[in-house]
């Protein structure tokens, strides 16, 4: 895929475009460090996919955005230090929302949205899927049967996932993606890029000064919420 990183601080552009050399698939990386020069190279340069700052001087990513055409936009990953603008870049119709500092998981992420835009797949409101009532875990040469209604929280476990059922946990071996993907979002929430938790499950939030939220469940369990996730969870809770 050909890719724009567009970012008025170089160190940040420098950090994208070194993640995006991991991949085999981004055929070439283009870098502007302001919205002026890059809307002047979209006009001109076909482009896939573009990771756009929000706050630059001059022309931010939402207005670069803005004044392109819609039928020679590129997919937008949005780049920003404030988690104020999230519901701007869902209005923007952008693949992706990054914090800064990037973690790099949540950035392995946005790329996975972004492959399955560009390679056409269904985009499928978690609504109206067909959610998953029952995983299957291996123990030994047993096939133990975990029900859905059952887990109360999910979380990455080396190659596995971990089904949290009362005090027993359930090793799974399946990505946080494809376990997400299964479930009803309406039911489950993703809070970490390692976590998953049942809504009516949560009890208590506790706000953390780096944005992060401690999040507390019926039965005590303690379980982390990073600041990537955090408005997504009080959505979803109604709060």
């Amino acid at each position: 895929m050909r890719v724009l990183v567009v970012d008025d601080e170089p160190l940040s552009r420098r950090g994208v475009c070194l993640r995006l050399a991991r991949h085999a698939d981004i055929a070439w990386v283009r870098e502007c460090g302001d919205g002026e020069s890059a809307l002047a190279l979209l006009r001109d340069t076909p482009v896939d996919v573009a990771f756009l700052d929000v706050r630059m001087p001059g022309i931010s990513g939402f207005d670069l955005l803005d004044r392109l055409p819609p039928a020679s936009r590129p997919l937008a990953v949005m780049l920003t230090a404030y988690d104020q603008y999230a519901l701007r870049a869902f209005e923007a119709a952008a693949v992706d929302y990054l914090l800064k500092p990037i973690d790099d998981g949540r950035f392995e992420e946005a790329l996975a949205r972004v492959r399955m835009r560009l390679g056409g797949a269904p985009v499928v409101d978690a609504a109206q899927a067909a959610p998953v009532r029952c995983f299957t875990a291996r123990i030994g040469h047993r096939d133990v049967v975990v029900r859905v209604d059952d887990v109360e929280w999910i979380e990455a476990s080396g190659d596995y996932v971990g089904l949290h059922v009362g005090a027993k946990t359930h090793l799974v071996r399946q990505t946080m993606q494809q376990i997400e993907q299964a479930l009803d979002g309406r039911r489950f929430v993703r809070i970490h890029r390692s976590t998953i938790v049942r809504l009516d499950r949560v009890a208590e939030l506790e706000a953390l000064s780096n944005r992060d939220c401690m999040v507390r469940l019926h039965d005590g369990t303690l379980v982390r919420a990073s600041r990537s996730y955090v408005d997504g969870l009080r959505a979803a809770l109604g709060l």
